[in-house]
């Protein structure tokens, strides 16, 4: 057991050392930083040295690679270009408003998507299957932006139940951790369908019944258990991926999140806050996936 969690987290070691390689590396392919920065009317030789230096872009690419891994591994990924202050501040003061719009959004899918999916495998072929089925299309079908939109218009403008933006108390988590979750939980459903109809379908199930066993026994003690393994995968992911920020509906509920933060930042190229973000992303979905990984053993 301790020989697979060594391994494990050595793989995460080396995803969050390309992570960081391709990070570095695709701001220079995206053109000189140093020109992305200063405005049109800035940009004579004097003005583009200065910053150069400022920065340390005048050294040679592997050095400031090099120099890149040292400062990333404590945390410093310089200063913000618009506000003049630690970049990795700026990402640690969103981070609270992503971790619980993810986990509200994930909890509401979880809690939604796996019971339904449960329901549908078990009656297979019934119309109440038919009947989720179509349910989580409608919700796959159905744009995060569009979704957004449309709670901010009944919920917010006509019905006043919700505030239509901003982060608070908890009836402004409510329409974006709902709107992600709409998103989420159709993919969750489908997932838990698939991998339960897949279990039922296995020769000590038959056994179980066989034995005469309360269908609810078999299908939650025995079905549901080995059916856990690829949606605890799935749920990893998602939580993985909400952690990073989930940009559009940050930007429709102006949640002030590090998706809303990245999208800001790459408007103004603010490089050193937009590197930050994609590396505390990368780590966090690594973390969570590792912890995944952890989870596959006890179940």
């Amino acid at each position: 057991m301790l020989g697979y969690i060594a391994k494990r987290a050595l793989y995460s070691v080396f995803a969050l050392f390309g992570v960081a390689t391709v990070t570095f590396f695709a701001v220079f392919a995206s053109g000189d930083p140093v020109l992305l920065m200063l405005p049109p009317g800035l940009q004579s030789e004097e003005d583009i040295a200065t910053v150069r230096r400022i920065f340390g872009l005048d050294k040679p690419l592997p050095q400031q690679y090099a120099d890149f891994l040292l400062r990333a591994v404590r945390g410093d990924f310089g200063r913000s270009i618009r506000y003049d202050i630690p970049a990795m501040d700026l990402v640690i003061e969103r981070l609270p408003a992503t971790i619980e719009l993810a986990v509200a959004a994930v909890v509401i899918g979880a809690l939604i998507g796996i019971p339904l999916g449960i329901i549908a495998a078990s009656r297979k072929g019934s119309p109440l299957d038919g009947a989720i089925v179509v349910f989580s299309t409608l919700g796959l079908s159905a744009p995060a932006f569009w979704i957004g939109t449309m709670a901010i218009v009944l919920f917010a403008v006509h019905w006043r139940v919700f505030p239509p933006s901003g982060r608070g108390g908890l009836e402004h988590l409510v329409m974006p951790a709902v709107t992600l979750a709409t998103v989420q939980m159709p993919v969750l459903l489908r997932f838990t369908r698939s991998a339960m109809l897949d279990v039922l379908s296995r020769e000590y199930i038959t056994t179980a019944h066989s034995k005469g066993l309360l269908p609810r026994v078999v299908l939650y003690r025995h079905a549901f258990r080995n059916a856990m393994i690829p949606v605890v995968t799935l749920l990893g992911l998602e939580m993985g991926t909400l952690l990073g920020g989930a940009v559009i509906t940050e930007t429709v509920f102006a949640w002030p999140g590090i998706g809303q933060l990245v999208v800001d930042s790459v408007l103004i190229r603010d490089f050193p806050v937009v590197i930050a973000a994609v590396l505390t992303a990368a780590a966090m979905f690594v973390v969570i996936n590792f912890l995944v990984d952890i989870l596959y053993l006890y179940i």
